[in-house]
């Protein structure tokens, strides 16, 4: 009995090895660096060689050039903090935001609100916003464009948080309607 349980086991791992293998494989037949990907620079497994390399040559000439790689790309470098952020043209207005991708919807102070023009006071409270200091209002808003490096999306749904936030917050409502948002290493690319 112990063999044949033996011998079923030694038969499932082989098969088991062989479809991992078949899984790790990319669309192209290339193989996927799972190793290497995790080796410390916060990447995950499914990152393929050839476009990280792009990515990291693209972040750093941007970062020698002090601008981005092209009108369809921000590349944004970690902060002290760990967090990213982007200067954000909301309105017509230079607001300093922080990439939230657990946020909804962009996350305004009310002092970046009332510097785009929005009178926070004549817009009713529709409902509370989850903060790490408890629920506190929130007034909801359609801003006419949200714009980082080119990356201009319009209508964007937003909230006026009556907390203090310190910083506006880039989130879903804005991220969501991008092609594609990217970290790897110390840098996000937004495309």
């Amino acid at each position: 009995m112990l063999g044949r349980f033996l011998g079923l086991a030694a038969i499932i791992a082989a098969v088991s090895i062989g479809m991992a293998g078949v899984a790790s494989r990319s669309a192209s037949g290339d193989a996927v660096e799972t190793t290497a990907a995790i080796s410390g620079n916060h990447d995950n497994w499914t990152t393929h060689k050839l476009r990280k390399d792009r990515s990291v040559a693209a972040a750093e000439a941007a970062r020698s050039s002090g601008s981005s790689t092209s009108s369809s790309e921000a590349l944004l470098s970690r902060s002290r903090d760990s967090h990213f952020y982007a200067d954000a043209d909301i309105d017509g207005t230079n607001i300093r935001v922080m990439v939230d991708s657990g946020a909804s919807i962009v996350a305004l102070t009310r002092r970046d609100a009332e510097a785009i023009g929005i009178d926070v006071d004549r817009l009713p409270v529709t409902g509370t916003a989850r903060t790490a200091g408890g629920d506190v209002p929130m007034r909801t808003v359609m801003l006419d464009s949200v714009d980082i490096d080119g990356l201009e999306v319009r209508r964007v749904e937003a909230a006026v948080v009556d907390a203090d936030m310190g910083v506006s917050l880039l989130g879903q409502s804005y991220l969501s309607r991008l092609a594609a948002v990217n970290v790897e290493g110390d840098t996000m690319t937004l495309r």
